[in-house]
């Protein structure tokens, strides 16, 4: 590779490898080289390694209300610097009209989202591009007249084995009343760079998917659901991206408390997987923080710290600035900031409708969409 003017080669990949994905874009029409360069798997791959290793920014997205008080959705990117936000358009189908929209993860600057019925989109904000998901191969298949299918659960993550971006949802086969467990659940996957759904026959599923806010993560090549086993006990359901298999994950069991009003966040934290504990309702809540030291070892948790109580307060999001701080949601609508530290509550400026806050650490990245392999 050539340099520019006077500067040697390995100072002006350096300089590039800095640069934003905006900028590299238009870089791209100064000549053929340098377009070659910047498309090339390798300095994509470089590039995504830079930016991984030095990542300043949180994608936040949530609803507002418009003047015909419908709701709206809105992504906005915050610095772990300074904490200075800006929003930022996402030009995806579903994106303002689906108010129910959700933000299934991320994973090297690629999101994904869903309206938690048949439509998934994949896009790149940085790249703006996007891509409509086929339709399910489970959820039009006619099993059984009684029987109606639903969506039970969705993750979007990596597969570390193979080097793939993977869909995975799991579809339940519900009677007339959805009462109880589903009768039958299926499963299937959408790998990145395909054109359709493959249905995985034989998995075993031990658990149900049941709903909990800000619990669904990808981490270290699994994605992670809040479950019931089939003995009715309160569970994780991960669900390993490369070897395609389910994996049931026992919670601490000093966390088994019969009352309803008690919540639980999964996020990650220090390189582990963490359950945050607090009670749903009230002005006043302390956070107690439980880490699994040991993947997948239920006598591996282990209870670190409590924050609190902290008054207005309502769910944990995710940690972030080298883990020294939480974001959470205020309980008026507005993201805001603990600090493990100076035990002070910092305001982000980013208001919302209540609960309709979604988090994730965002990369800004070259990746497309449509490539099939990582090369890196």
């Amino acid at each position: 590779m050539q340099g520019f003017g006077n500067l040697p080669s390995d100072l002006f990949l350096e300089i590039l490898l800095r640069l934003p994905v905006k900028s590299l874009t238009r870089f791209k029409c100064v000549c053929k080289s340098w377009y070659a360069l910047i498309n090339h798997p390798k300095f994509i791959s470089m590039h995504l390694s830079y930016n991984s290793n030095n990542n300043e920014f949180v994608l936040i997205k949530r609803c507002l209300l418009t003047c015909l008080g419908k709701k709206e959705n809105m992504f906005s990117l915050v610095s772990s610097k300074d904490f200075s936000s800006v929003n930022i358009a996402v030009d995806v189908p579903l994106y303002k009209k689906e108010p129910y929209l959700q933000l299934l993860g991320q994973c090297d600057g690629i999101i994904c989202l869903s309206n938690y019925r048949d439509d998934i989109v994949l896009c790149n904000p940085a790249t703006k591009e996007s891509m409509v998901l086929p339709k399910s191969c489970l959820l039009y298949l006619s099993l059984n007249p009684n029987l109606i299918p639903q969506t039970n659960g969705l993750g979007f993550g990596y597969d570390l084995k193979n080097q793939q971006y993977k869909v995975v949802r799991i579809v339940s086969y519900w009677g007339e009343f959805g009462d109880g467990l589903p009768q039958l659940s299926r499963v299937e996957v959408y790998t990145m760079g395909t054109d359709s759904w493959r249905e995985i026959k034989n998995v075993k599923i031990p658990a149900n998917v049941q709903y909990s806010p800000c619990f669904e993560t990808y981490f270290n090549g699994a994605f992670h659901w809040h479950a019931m086993d089939y003995n009715n006990n309160e569970v994780i359901l991960s669900f390993n991206m490369g070897d395609e298999e389910f994996q049931r994950i026992s919670m601490p069991d000093f966390l088994y408390i019969d009352d309803n009003s008690i919540c639980k966040s999964l996020l990650v934290w220090n390189g582990c997987l963490a359950l945050i504990v607090y009670p749903g309702k009230g002005i006043e809540k302390s956070f107690q923080i439980y880490v699994m030291e040991k993947y997948g070892v239920k006598e591996s948790w282990t209870r670190k710290l409590t924050i609190g109580p902290l008054t207005g307060v309502e769910m944990p999001f995710m940690f972030w600035k080298n883990d020294g701080e939480i974001l959470m949601e205020g309980i008026d609508g507005q993201a805001v900031s603990y600090n493990f530290i100076t035990k002070e509550i910092r305001n982000l400026q980013i208001y919302g409708v209540p609960k309709s806050f979604q988090t994730l650490a965002y990369v800004n990245s070259l990746v497309s969409i449509r490539r099939r392999k990582s090369n890196a």
